[in-house]
């Protein structure tokens, strides 16, 4: 029998999962989880839910789903040595580096691949299995066909999304919310650029305006008896934002479904759909599931996930703010009371609107969701209370922090609300443990041995996607040119078998970080031509990759996608005989250093410049996005490629630190690339290089994405905010001194050379 597991991102959440017949909740704390935004659970409510749960014979799940950097290794040593006196059912994982540590220290712990990992095939599911994990949460982006090839091929556990928002970049592969201020979605702080509003300079109607890239919702439904059938393990509910209203509605639809479908399958269906009708969020799609080949879902998907008229938020309207007035201390009160003993005060600190423009107005109990004009930001909320002025006119409370403008929807209303038992105990002082003060012990990577990287030389590298750019690429006499491996590649290099300038050992083959499972066989039998053809120094992306060439007598160095943003999964790669390594884009300066002491740098090649891909969509964008060029509402202007390997946005205005080369080298990074992968290379863009790195200026408009600042961090912005704080209270007491030169992550997070925002479109 499948599992059907669900997400509890609060306390009410939980209990109506657990209400409603899920057989597991999967939940976050406080730290290193892929939704750092929701409220997540203490210490002491998380060991209470576990002991509660363990007597009534449910799992719980507890998601350490997002990388870490160097600094974190210390705290996530704690963390994980705290959840293995806890005992959980098993720990979501992203990071390769939580899973050394694991395995060296917590081999106890049951582990589980998340779909941040972007998993889509049996080779990728397999070398995680043979490495100890028990489950694979496999990529969003995978049709029937496909998980059915993976189940055949593999005796690991599988999960599959089958409800909830969907992301519009391939699984585990967005990078735009970290562009633009370091919130990374690899790092819980995704801050959901597909769902905002963008300019489009369209071919056929001019600049209109739209919700471009905002997914509709994915819903399996019909698809679940299919899917039981295959042996699926588990079927997971997206939601650990939504309410527990939607949690429990979602919950109870496919309780009902799984456990009727083999004895009335079309009268349980009708009835499972009819329980999902008071679902009020986006449009729904099946996504991927319909398709047979991959060719097909390329052509046909993003017709299917994308509607640019559909608003980014969820719910039925109801109105803008237009009014407010101040919160009663009662309204205040019942505010504080829903919040719970162990809220943050700022969590329930409120203000009473008044709505206009809308048809239903909100009643207590009803859940909503709040958008604010500029596009900055969205929250749910629940109301409570609801006073009537002299007017007449109705006032909701809402959290502080929204202005006059300001979208409101409803989500649920109270009449689908429900009153459940409790989970946790009315008295949790008993459940005490945190994590503790351990020392992680000191990892070392291995010294680099004579001779070892002698395919790996010291000097330029540069990444080309076509034949034609290697031809440009190889007048500046790199060391080696990275081809990335595409339709068009492979058809020279396999088919055509394209004449080239340059010996085959100065190629590097550089594969798609994203794998399915449609495209395994091919990729397999393509790699073993490559290889015969004489190409043996290959750019893993995904850990598909790693599986198809072991045993080969070939050359794996880790791409940017695997993300070694730490000494402990850089080991995991190690281990997996994989000693060179392509350092991600998001990357910093400082962590850099941290993670790579001086005797391994020469296994590291660092990005100096590149036009990072922010979404990869495993679409051709539909015919109506006729246009090239989009912006946001800063007026940054970005750019769109849409061919049969997919879809891929990327900005119009390079990152660049290659006016940093000289201090990479003398710091003992002596390999460098410049990496033109989904652009032309020109003549003028080499020499623009060339003249950056000479005279250590930087390249005019260019970005310097996380280099310098790092990811954005609640604790460096709390310390900002005490900064001023305490500046100011000086100055208002007249104590004269330097003010605070404290600001927040973002303020010029895109900005290199003179600039970083474009303010015209690029013809």
């Amino acid at each position: 029998m499948s599992e059907l597991l669900a997400p509890a991102g609060n306390i009410e959440a939980l209990d109506a999962a657990i209400g409603e017949g899920a057989d597991a909740v999967y939940l976050g704390l406080k730290s290193f989880n892929a939704r750092l935004r929701t409220s997540n659970f203490a210490w002491n409510q998380f060991e209470a839910a576990v002991s509660s749960l363990h007597r009534q014979n449910k799992k719980i799940y507890v998601t350490v789903n997002t990388v870490s950097e160097e600094r974190d290794l210390e705290r996530l040593y704690r963390f994980l040595s705290y959840l293995n006196k806890i005992g959980p059912d098993g720990l979501i994982v992203q990071d390769l580096g939580v899973i050394r540590m694991c395995q060296e220290f917590f081999p106890n712990l049951e582990l589980h691949g998340s779909t941040q990992m972007n998993v889509e095939s049996a080779a990728g599911v397999n070398l995680l299995s043979k490495a100890g994990l028990k489950r694979v949460v496999v990529a969003r982006e995978l049709g029937l066909e496909e998980i059915k090839y993976i189940k055949s091929h593999t005796n690991a556990e599988l999960e599959i999304f089958v409800h909830g928002a969907l992301c519009v970049s391939e699984s585990g592969l967005c990078l735009f919310s970290s562009f633009l201020g370091g919130k990374s979605a690899n790092r819980g702080m995704c801050t959901q650029a597909c769902r905002r509003f963008y300019t489009v300079d369209s071919e056929s109607d001019g600049e209109k305006q739209g919700y471009y890239f905002s997914p509709c919702d994915l819903q399996l439904i019909e698809q679940i008896p299919d899917l039981m059938q295959l042996g699926v393990e588990s079927f997971k509910i997206e939601g650990r934002m939504k309410s527990a209203e939607y949690v429990g509605s979602v919950v109870a639809a496919y309780r009902y479904l799984m456990d009727n479908w083999e004895k009335d399958k079309k009268g349980s269906l009708a009835t499972a759909k009819r329980m999902l009708s008071t679902d009020f969020a986006r449009a729904k799609t099946s996504y991927w599931y319909n398709f047979k080949t991959n060719e097909e879902g390329v052509e046909k998907a993003g017709s299917l996930i994308l509607n640019p008229d559909q608003a980014g938020g969820t719910g039925i309207y109801l109105g803008k703010i237009s009014l407010f007035e101040q919160a009663s201390d009662q309204a205040k009160e019942k505010a504080r009371e829903a919040a719970g003993p162990d809220a943050n005060p700022e969590d329930y600190k409120i203000t009473m609107v008044h709505l206009s423009g809308g048809s239903y107005d909100p009643e207590v109990g009803d859940s909503i969701r709040l958008h604010r004009q500029d596009d900055s930001g969205r929250v749910s909320h629940k109301v409570r209370t609801v006073t009537t002025d002299e007017k007449g006119r109705r006032f909701i409370d809402v959290p502080l922090g929204f202005k006059r403008g300001d979208s409101v929807y409803l989500l649920q209303t109270k009449a689908m609300s429900k009153r459940y038992p409790r989970v946790l105990p009315s008295d949790i002082g008993k459940y005490r443990q945190q994590p503790g003060a351990e020392v992680l012990p000191v990892l070392d990577l291995t010294p680099v041995a004579k001779n070892e990287l002698s395919y790996f030389p010291e000097g330029l590298y540069i990444q080309v996607s076509t034949v034609s750019d290697l031809f440009q690429a190889i007048s500046k006499n790199p060391v080696r040119v990275i081809v990335e491996f595409n339709s068009e590649t492979r058809f020279d290099l396999l088919e055509k078998k394209t004449k080239l300038p340059i010996s085959k050992k100065q190629i590097i083959i550089s594969l798609d970080p994203y794998c399915p499972a449609s495209k395994e066989e091919q990729l397999a039998s393509d790699l073993n031509a490559l290889i015969e053809d004489g190409y043996s120094t290959f750019v893993v992306n995904n850990i598909g990759h790693i599986s198809m060439l072991r045993g080969k007598k070939v050359n794996m160095i880790g791409g940017p996608y695997l993300y070694t943003f730490n000494r402990w999964a850089a080991s995991w790669f190690e281990n997996q005989n994989i000693g060179a390594f392509i350092t991600p884009l998001e990357n910093s300066w400082d962590n850099l250093k941290m993670t790579w002491e001086e005797n391994v740098r020469s296994r590291v090649l660092v990005t100096v410049y590149a036009y990072p891909a922010l979404f990869r969509m495993r679409f051709r964008l539909p015919e109506s996005y006729d246009f090239l060029y989009f912006k946001d509402k800063e007026e940054t202007l970005f750019k769109v490629s849409s061919t049969v390997d997919g879809s891929v946005v990327m900005p119009e205005a390079p990152f660049s630190i290659a006016d940093k080369v000289d201090m990479l080298n003398s710091d003992g990074f002596k390999r460098i690339l410049l990496d033109f992968s989904r652009t032309k290379v020109t003549r003028q863009e080499l020499k623009m290089i060339s003249t950056s790195m000479i005279k250590k200026q930087p390249v005019p408009e260019s970005s310097r994405f996380n280099w310098k600042n790092g990811f954005y961090s609640l604790e460096k912005m709390e310390i900002y905010k005490a900064m001023n704080e305490k500046a100011e209270a000086e100055k208002q007491a007249g104590i004269s001194r330097s003010p605070s030169r404290g600001r927040g992550r973002a303020d010029d997070q895109r900005k290199g050379g003179k600039g970083g925002r474009s303010k015209k479109w690029h013809k």
